[in-house]
């Protein structure tokens, strides 16, 4: 059920959270973080101190104690969560994120669109320390499927272009058979990715890889092959979901440099380069 007079523009109740250097480790470590476990460079993913810490921890840090799998209930929006998969993903930092802290963040319904055979709902995240300074913004939708048809807008289908030449730089990415069940560990219980029953009733023939697992490696990705590591100088990474992963597959991470910029699409090696991610966009300060 969707009522877009109700959902567009309300907002959701503020979540205060903190967080710590082992919630961002436990992070990192589902992402896969340590897999060279001598390199100096990996191990300040790891730190027990002070680790630096990759903006895509932005997109669990207020949910990382969850236990309970999600409820896509908002104002005006109440979805089966099986109908459910991540569309678009933004975060833009102010800044490096602390390893350790405590935040508040507000979100609002910013856009609902009507795709015929689906619905896209559009939310933005505002968080700040509890002083009120600005820490991250994030962007994000959810592609709901079976529930357009309401009347409302299509809205807009935006991409990305990367230049029309050879990649610059190339980067395979292994996933583990237990990378699913590692992030879930990060406060995303949704049964999708661990029960292959409701995968199975949702229409995968296994359960299926966090697209925001996949994201947060791409970022890992992105940071160690062209950034020489340096989690702090990303300002923005933002990512289009465009296919599913299956734990133990290998992803292959396309990168250009353009102007700045750096522009990725992502694909599944195993599956003939099926795609994963595209409107891959990583932004430095």
């Amino acid at each position: 059920m969707i009522d877009p007079s109700v959902a567009i523009g309300a907002e959701l109740p503020a979540q205060h959270f903190s967080w710590t250097a082992r919630d961002v480790q436990t992070y990192h470590l589902a992402l896969g973080a340590g897999s060279r476990p001598t390199d100096a460079d990996e191990l300040h993913y790891l730190d027990d101190a002070g680790p630096q810490v990759l903006p895509t921890f932005a997109t669990v840090a207020a949910t990382f104690q969850a236990t309970d799998a999600p409820r896509v209930q908002f104002p005006g929006i109440d979805i089966d969560l099986a109908k459910v998969v991540h569309g678009t993903q933004e975060i833009t930092t102010l800044g490096a994120i602390p390893p350790a802290g405590e935040a508040c963040s507000t979100t609002r319904i910013a856009e609902v669109w009507d795709k015929g055979k689906a619905a896209v709902i559009v939310q933005e995240t505002t968080t700040t320390t509890l002083d009120g300074t600005a820490l991250w913004r994030a962007r994000s939708s959810i592609f709901a499927r079976g529930e357009g048809g309401f009347g409302g807008e299509r809205g807009p289908s935006p991409s990305v272009a990367v230049p029309n030449r050879e990649p610059d730089v190339v980067l395979d990415v292994p996933t583990l058979p237990q990378q699913a069940l590692m992030y879930r560990m990060c406060g995303d219980r949704n049964p999708l990715h661990s029960d292959p029953e409701f995968a199975l009733a949702a229409g995968f023939p296994a359960p299926i890889l966090h697209g925001l697992c996949t994201y947060g490696m791409v970022c890992k990705a992105v940071t160690d092959g062209v950034l020489g590591g340096d989690a702090g100088a990303v300002e923005h990474f933002g990512a289009k979901f465009a296919g599913v992963v299956y734990p133990g597959e290998t992803l292959a991470c396309r990168i250009w440099d353009d102007d700045g910029r750096y522009l990725a699409r992502v694909t599944v090696r195993d599956r003939e380069d099926a795609p994963a991610l595209t409107d891959v966009v990583t932004t430095t300060r």
